[in-house]
């Protein structure tokens, strides 16, 4: 599920900073050079979900600590063993607002440093 109007969209920051916030919040990160995710790992009554933010360079690479990316989408999703991550399809309140707690911990952080 992508989610919406979250105010991150668009948002350009330095990498450091970006990673710096996100995992003090609890996120952990992936990157190509070009792309990177930060994923926060839900476990609620056995089920795993990811809020994956996700960026892309910008200016530099990743995880150039002066490079800087661009906040492109906010996701939720659900994991299936073996299968990986799934986004479509509907998901519970208690998950939904634990994710917007989630969001609203950092958006002051990350646009207080965007550039």
């Amino acid at each position: 599920m992508k989610i919406e109007n979250t105010g991150l969209e668009g948002v350009e920051i330095e990498f450091q900073a970006i990673e710096d916030i996100m995992e003090g919040a609890g996120f952990h990160y992936v990157y190509d050079y070009e792309r990177v995710t930060f994923d926060y790992k839900i476990v609620i009554q056995g089920d795993i979900y990811y809020l994956r933010v996700q960026a892309h360079a910008v200016e530099g690479e990743v995880p150039s600590p002066h490079g800087i990316v661009k906040i492109t989408n906010v996701l939720l999703g659900k994991h299936y063993y073996p299968h990986g991550v799934e986004y479509d399809e509907e998901f519970s309140k208690q998950i939904t607002d634990k994710c917007n707690k989630k969001l609203e911990s950092v958006k002051d952080s990350i646009l207080s440093e965007a550039k």
